[in-house]
């Protein structure tokens, strides 16, 4: 089996960590069993957040009868929502490779 180049490693952050501490895949870019998985948590995570500005949509809407306990509880979801997409976005930016320098001839 052919070694990967050391220069082409890249590093991936991971949908999920331990006590704010972000858990990194160190991979030369091919799919692997981890990526798959971590792919699959980010689309878990994102579907999870569109659910959860659904039902707490309605909170906040004018005459809604809803206790500062409920309030609280659905901010608390919504700011764990919004890590999470915060996180899978700074991971998906940092694989987006650098825009190409145009050529003399193309400008």
């Amino acid at each position: 089996m052919t070694q990967p180049d050391p220069e082409s490693r890249l590093l991936r952050l991971l949908p999920w960590g331990d006590d704010d501490k972000a858990a990194v895949l160190v991979t030369d870019g091919t799919e692997t069993f981890l990526s798959r998985l971590a792919d699959r948590v980010e689309e878990q995570q994102i579907e999870t957040a569109g659910l959860v500005l659904k039902l707490t949509r309605p909170m906040v809407e004018d005459g809604a009868h809803i206790t500062a306990s409920e309030l609280r509880r659905a901010a608390r979801r919504l700011i764990e929502s919004l890590t999470d997409l915060l996180l899978i976005a700074e991971s998906r930016g940092r694989r987006i490779p650098p825009y190409a320098e145009p050529d003399d001839a193309d400008t």
